[in-house]
């Protein structure tokens, strides 16, 4: 078996190992609002969100009104925080995403689908020399409705699509990269089928949650071990 038409990642807790920044950043934007926000909690209700969706938790939570302006407000408090603390070096690369990302580029067509800002994203994947990567990157700027929402999925398989016709993309022939319930939901019902990375997250929620296969890290994987783990078939599979 060959590779996948094409391979989506995800960014936080896939690529990255983001995710307690996320938590600690997003808590310190609520002020004191509320209820303490333990890292249980965020890993429990928040993680896979986008931060509209996490900060419309937050704010009923603390008894406040989920506004637009209200929860931009918010958005843009915790991007100042996260890209300050991102630029001291605390968003590294999970062992294996960098040399799978670059495999996966050699061998066919890579997307990225995640549910951050583009301004959170964009400076780690060019810090991290993987910015190019990318053939299309779908990011929370991108679409109205986040994970476990599959519209970031299709937007992303169409971008991919439009621009390699001739690789046969179609959802069933892609394999995407998880760690979350909600971007595994997000991904398949894109129908795209799911390779999940339990990082921060045990596997048997990952299984549960509907992905194919879960590995504890992306190390030593390579584009053509990923179909396989992926189980897409002969017929979907155009590499």
């Amino acid at each position: 078996m060959g590779v996948p038409a094409a391979v989506l990642f995800d960014f936080d807790g896939v690529i990255v190992d983001s995710e307690r920044l996320h938590h600690e950043t997003m808590a310190e934007a609520m002020a004191g609002a509320g209820p303490a926000t333990p890292w249980e909690f965020y890993r429990e209700k928040l993680m896979g969100l986008d931060d509209r969706g996490a900060f419309a938790v937050l704010l009923k939570r603390a008894g406040l009104s989920p506004t637009p302006g209200e929860i931009r407000r918010r958005i843009e408090r915790k991007a100042a925080l996260f890209a300050q603390h991102a630029a001291t070096g605390r968003v590294p690369a999970f062992p294996g995403a960098v040399e799978l990302i670059r495999a996966c580029a050699a061998a066919g067509p890579v997307g990225l689908c995640s549910g951050a800002l583009r301004s959170d994203i964009d400076p780690v994947l060019a810090a991290l020399g993987i910015a190019d990567c990318f053939a299309v990157r779908v990011t929370a700027d991108d679409v109205h409705q986040s994970k476990p929402d599959p519209a970031s999925y299709r937007l992303c398989v169409a971008g991919l699509a439009a621009k390699f016709p001739k690789r046969g993309i179609v959802p069933a022939s892609c394999v995407a990269i998880e760690d979350t319930p909600d971007g595994i939901a997000s991904a398949r019902g894109a129908g795209i089928p799911v390779l999940a990375v339990a990082t921060n997250l045990p596997a048997s929620a990952l299984r549960a949650a509907g992905a194919a296969a879960v590995v504890d890290s992306l190390r030593g994987l390579v584009p053509e071990q990923l179909a396989a783990r992926a189980e897409l078939s002969d017929g979907a599979n155009r590499g």
